[in-house]
């Protein structure tokens, strides 16, 4: 029997199924699935403050443009009483919609307060999207790399194929994202394994040079190296860039194959034209392949002899530590090149250890370079501690590193430029001392702060810097401190609280007693050189300075004096008096004088001193007396070289050097 249906019916069934059919067609335009999140800073804002206002305003800025500036946005909130805007950011993915786009950023608004609660700097990650926003100046890499992976990896027959044709896939799929025609620093592959598809997508966020989208996706890369091998998915997400690939098309594969390609190099028109393209390519091919095969070799030599110096230099160094820090790896030729053959006119710094020059690379960057001396103690194991420990860390307070050298005896660290040069520079220059006001020098407190606690409790590895000064505090051009040379640096196993040892490193006036006369050292030894160098910014004076402190041998005890006579304000920089904040002042003399008391146990922790220069509400005890350089207890000859600011090693009975010796404990 025939059943008929009406021409009604009929009609509704087809409207029905053409309906499904373009919500399958349409996948991308389903809710934005949240991935990760970070809040980056310890700095925290008070409920219905001028800042929650402003971060109201900067967070409706970003939704309301969220469907304009081909999804990428950026805006600037004024913070009343603040030297900083507050800032915030907005990328979505090249290949969505402006309204996928808009519920993306949208939701990411409305979640990243709830995640990061009154927090001053945070950033949320969702696949099609991410937004930051922070009342400090953005970097690249300001947090660590969210790594997610997948559940499931390929089989391990294949896995060394794999490890293969990914290292390929990521480092094209980068070098894409970087030259995009487009400018939008976006990239999205598809490449075949074997038998199946792997889709592959890069981006940076379009403000970046390309200099930095390049930096920024190969720490990516190397992160996915190091989480993820074998798995058959994974992402980094980073602040500025991102990377991630799938063994199934999690983007919209149509909207990508529409997007503007590299160009394809340019053919001749004529069969003539054609023949000499190809005659020229094939003697190309061989000529690359000649000197390929030279580079190669001379590379494989080269490799060999800088990973052997290493096992000589350590029994503890392992030969595999090194390959994570290759990619940082600079030529020789290329350092001297931008150095103009480490020419005198580029030298911006001397010390124990070597020289430090201005550098200028091919496109345009400008980078600090420095050159270990030949007859310099650091060896193998300092250099490699100091390249592969500040290669590992990323705060805006450090000094960022971006590669090193190490060809014969030659020893290169590639550093980010710093134009301002050192804290010392203005802070004990009194024709220098005026541009230093206490906005500045406050600023500066708070930012050397908040490096030392980022190494201490929140990078990947707990470390001690041993060698916290003037010197070692570097200025940007807008006088925010970066904290610079971890060549004695020291990492901390997770259950260590103090090690002892026989070799003492570090400037003698910073050094803390337990320390300086016993080799005991723990975080409360970069919290007491934080102290003194809180004391010296305040008084704008020297701790070793012996001819300027009246009935005191040194500043601390000079601080100690002002403050039992209750007249602590006579400590500060006469260049002061006209401006300054006294609760500022008082309570920045208050934290130094705390920092350095004689027992470790009675100064603060580094995370205590950050509440307390963010927060008024947060109670400070009562500071002891201090102990004195000169009390009895230092050598008469060390007494006589405390009028230099040079960092000093030795194992007792004490000698004076500028070597840097610097013992390794792998976390």
């Amino acid at each position: 029997m025939h059943i008929f249906k009406s021409p009604t019916i009929i009609t509704t069934q087809l409207i029905l199924v053409a309906s499904l059919l373009t919500l399958l067609t349409f996948p991308f335009e389903a809710s934005p699935i949240y991935n990760s999140f970070a809040c980056t800073d310890t700095s925290y804002y008070k409920p219905n403050s001028n800042f929650q206002t402003a971060l109201k305003t900067l967070l409706s800025s970003l939704i309301s443009n969220s469907t304009l500036h081909n999804g990428f946005y950026t805006v600037n909130i004024p913070l009343f009483n603040s030297l900083n805007d507050l800032k915030g950011l907005f990328l979505c993915r090249a290949d969505i919609t402006p309204s996928l786009c808009q519920r993306c950023v949208t939701a990411a608004a409305n979640n990243i307060t709830n995640l990061c609660n009154n927090q001053t700097e945070s950033i949320i990650w969702y696949d099609e999207c991410f937004l930051r926003y922070s009342n400090n100046s953005f970097l690249n890499h300001m947090v660590p790399a969210t790594d997610l992976e997948s559940d499931e990896s390929v089989p391990v027959t294949e896995a060394s194929q794999f490890s293969n044709f990914l290292a390929s896939l990521l480092k094209d799929l980068a070098y894409e994202a970087v030259n995009s025609p487009s400018g939008q620093k976006f990239a999205a592959k598809e490449e075949k394994f074997l038998a199946s598809s792997v889709y592959s997508l890069a981006e940076c966020t379009p403000d970046l040079s390309t200099f930095d989208c390049n930096t920024c996706l190969q720490g990516a890369i190397s992160s996915i190296g190091n989480c993820c091998d074998g798995e058959r998915g994974a992402r980094s997400l980073l602040p500025s860039c991102n990377i991630r690939y799938e063994f199934y098309p999690f983007y919209n594969v149509s909207a990508v194959s529409t997007q503007p390609q590299l160009p394809p190099p340019s053919s001749g028109k004529s069969n003539v034209a054609m023949i000499i393209g190809v005659v020229v390519a094939i003697v190309m091919a061989v000529a690359v392949l000649i000197i390929g095969c030279y580079f190669l070799r001379k590379r494989a030599r080269k490799k060999y002899k800088y990973n052997s110096t290493f096992i000589q230099g350590s029994s503890s160094i392992r030969r595999e530590e090194l390959t994570d820090i290759e990619c940082l790896q600079f030529d020789f030729a290329t350092i001297e090149a931008a150095t103009n053959c480490f020419s005198d006119e580029n030298k911006i710094g001397q010390g124990g250890f070597g020289v430090v020059y201005k550098g200028i690379l091919p496109d345009g960057h400008e980078i600090a370079v420095k050159r270990l001396s030949v007859t310099s103690l650091q060896g193998a194991v300092e250099f490699k501690n100091e390249a592969s420990l500040v290669a590992k860390l990323q705060h805006r307070n450090l000094v960022r590193m971006f590669g090193f050298c190490l060809e014969g005896r030659e020893k290169i660290l590639v550093y980010e430029y710093i134009p301002n040069k050192s804290l010392d520079h203005f802070l004990f220059d009194p024709a220098k001392q005026r541009e230093l006001d206490w906005s500045k020098r406050y600023k500066i407190i708070v930012g050397i702060a908040r490096g030392i606690l980022y190494l201490h409790e929140d990078s990947q590895l707990r470390i001690i810097h041993r060698d916290l000064k003037a010197s070692n505090v570097l200025l940007d051009e807008n006088m925010n401190a970066k904290i610079s040379d971890f060549g004695m640096a020291r990492i901390f196993q997770g259950d260590q609280t103090q090690v002892n040892t026989g070799r003492i490193v570090g400037t003698y006036g910073y050094m803390s007693p337990e320390y300086a006369m016993r080799g005991q050292f723990s975080v409360k030894s970069d919290v007491f050189s934080f102290g003194v160098l809180v004391l010296e910014i305040v008084s704008g004076k020297k701790n070793t300075d012996l001819n300027q402190w009246n009935d005191a041998d040194d500043l601390l005890s000079y601080a100690w004096k002002k403050w039992s006579e209750q007249t602590p304000l006579e400590l500060l920089d006469p260049m002061l008096r006209d401006s300054y904040s006294r609760n500022e002042v008082m309570r920045c003399i208050h934290i130094g004088l705390l920092c350095i008391q004689e027992s470790p146990h009675d100064r603060p922790s580094m995370e205590t001193v950050a509440l307390m220069l963010n927060s008024y509400s947060v109670t400070l005890s009562i500071p002891r007396q201090p102990p004195s350089f000169f009390r009895g207890r230092t050598p008469d000859r060390i007494k006589q070289g405390f009028s230099s600011d040079q960092s000093t090693t030795g194992s007792i009975p004490w000698s004076v050097n500028d070597v840097s010796i610097t013992e390794v404990h792998p976390r």
